[in-house]
């Protein structure tokens, strides 16, 4: 992390909670809620927001619930609903109840009736631009609108017409009366209704009035009975607006609002606006692309929903936005993963390698491991023949010092197997590039045999060439070349991502054990890293991978 976050367990949250539990402020069940609009998919932000509301209400015995804030049918779509439910249940965050807030349009239209009568809300006749120009500054109040003093009774009426849809889109809009002159600009009479005539996914055209998120959500909670609204560290100076709603509708034991610091994260885009701009854009492969941080992708390369899990508790409650290095979430998936999946050999580069003393058209099947950290993985057999294949960075004419695979008049163990030597290199004759190895095999050498009259340095992974399986690989690395993002509208993205952020390899080689994989399969390919097969890409007759992430761990916990 860039910075110490503050560990809110005991502190913040928690503290509230037992607070007001010891003081009887509310006589049902605590009860939190994630609210998504569904224009968009979830991502690994969501994922800690999600993770916050649902393990603050299970902790007291509590529920959580998913309620869809989909009040604005210019945007939503049932696609990005379906899409929510499933990453949530893939994160095993399970809501106790899914609510739509477009369920509650008539009692929200009724709160709205209620402020009006109260002399607390008005229809207003200006412009978006003109709302803008009269909310004035952070350093100059603002000025009131010349429709502020309508009569109770004139509202009711305009109210009730923008209802019966007798106004075009953005004609008029209804206003909370509030104050003008208050140092934070949401109490500046914010717009609580806008008209709007599109059809929308669940209601149809039964309404052309929604309300705006500031006013449906206090509103929404209360109906649901929520108790704490835990939202992210930019709904801080929403909370009075949140408040002053409640307080006017007259809502016995209100919902509290809380917040809870942003994580970010190095290199990657975690603006929902942001990876709009790069799906619709065509810099990536859809909202799923592997180098994204939405959940959709982060499950396509291979990411586990443990992973995800452990990586938010390890961040805990943080009380102040806070920048977490990638590192962080690789290891927790390295953790994760490496008890649990079989390694495999794979070669992604390949070098012929032919055993000049292995005897012709033979092959046998060598046992090997699954896993060395899990034995209840079992073992494998793996065919091994004459023409096999490595690494091409596994052999080097003239290595330099502390190269220890195969080089000229050297010996290396192949993995499982037998110590060869290479004693011949075969090159293009143009071109001058190594096309093929000749070595030799020592029998004796068969790993498990006991043989320990000498010892190599390294041993190397490969693949026998009659029964190897091609695959494309598809090696990834972070979007952003730093943390930043374009900084103006309009602005493109171009100069902004890694333009090595996808490296795809055509025909490596896989030992046969693979041809059963199937899409999300998880495997270690031996020295390369953890892999996914893709579900895209993958079909009968091509095997796609996904690095899910490398062997090597970078992160190291602050003690």
């Amino acid at each position: 992390m860039n910075e110490e976050p503050e560990v809110l367990a005991e502190s913040y949250i928690d503290r509230l909670i037992q607070e007001e539990l010891e003081a009887g402020t509310y006589s049902r069940d605590i009860c939190t809620r994630f609210p998504p609009e569904p224009n968009g998919y979830l991502h690994i932000g969501s994922a800690y927001a999600i993770h916050t509301n649902y393990t603050t209400a299970k902790k007291y015995g509590g529920k959580f619930h998913l309620r869809f804030d989909d009040t604005n049918p210019l945007k939503e779509d049932l696609e990005y609903v379906n899409a929510i439910i499933e990453d949530i249940q893939w994160m095993d965050y399970p809501p106790d109840y899914i609510f739509y807030g477009s369920d509650y349009s008539e009692k929200i239209y009724n709160s709205a009736v209620t402020l009006i009568r109260k002399g607390k809300a008005y229809v207003c006749d200006l412009s978006p631009e003109e709302v803008t120009a009269y909310r004035g500054t952070l350093t100059e109040p603002g000025k009131n609108s010349p429709f502020r003093e309508r009569s109770v009774e004139e509202n009711l009426r305009l109210f009730t017409e923008m209802k019966a849809g007798d106004y075009p889109t953005g004609a008029r809009v209804l206003r909370a009366k509030i104050d003008m002159s208050s140092p934070n600009i949401n109490l500046r009479d914010p717009v609580i209704y806008r008209i709007i005539h599109a059809e929308h996914y669940r209601t149809g055209n039964e309404w052309c009035i929604y309300p705006m998120y500031d006013f449906a959500h206090p509103i929404q909670d209360a109906i649901e009975g929520i108790t704490y609204s835990l939202c992210s560290i930019e709904f801080k100076d929403h909370r009075p607006l949140y408040e002053w709603v409640l307080k006017e509708l007259d809502i016995p034991e209100a919902p509290k609002q809380r917040e809870f610091g942003r994580v970010n994260i190095t290199g990657v885009v975690t603006s929902k606006r942001y990876i709009r701009q790069l799906v619709t854009g065509h810099y990536v492969d859809g909202w799923d692309d592997p180098r994204l941080p939405t959940l959709r992708g982060l499950r396509r390369r291979g990411f586990t929903p443990e992973s995800i899990r452990n990586f938010v508790k390890e961040i805990g409650f943080v009380r102040n936005s806070t920048i977490v290095d990638i590192a962080m979430l690789e290891h927790a998936l390295r953790q994760d993963l490496k008890a649990k999946v079989p390694s495999v050999m794979a070669v992604l580069k390949p070098l012929k390698v032919v055993i000049t003393n292995y005897p012709e058209d033979h092959n046998e099947w060598l046992t090997i491991e699954n896993n060395s950290e899990d034995k209840s993985l079992g073992e494998r057999e793996v065919p091994f023949s004459r023409t096999l294949y490595i690494e091409q960075e596994d052999f080097m004419e003239e290595p330099p010092k502390g190269y220890h695979r195969l080089t000229m008049g050297n010996e290396v163990r192949l993995k499982g197997a037998y110590f060869i030597k290479c004693n011949e290199v075969i090159k293009d004759e143009v071109t001058g590039e190594i096309l093929e190895l000749r070595c030799t095999y020592d029998p004796r050498t068969k790993s498990g045999s006991g043989f320990n009259e000498r010892k190599v340095k390294a041993t190397i992974h490969w693949v026998s060439a009659d029964q190897a399986i091609k695959a494309d690989v598809h090696l990834y690395e972070r979007l952003l070349k730093d943390n930043d993002g374009p900084k103006e509208d309009g602005e493109r993205w171009d100069a902004y991502l890694n333009p090595d952020s996808l490296t795809v390899l055509k025909d490596c080689l896989l030992e046969p054990s693979m041809g059963n994989a199937r899409p999300e399969d998880k495997f270690q390919l031996i020295r390369h890293g953890f892999f996914c097969v893709d579900k895209k890409y993958t079909t009968a007759d091509k095997l796609v991978l996904n690095r899910i992430v490398p062997l090597k761990d970078t992160w190291k916990k602050n003690s």
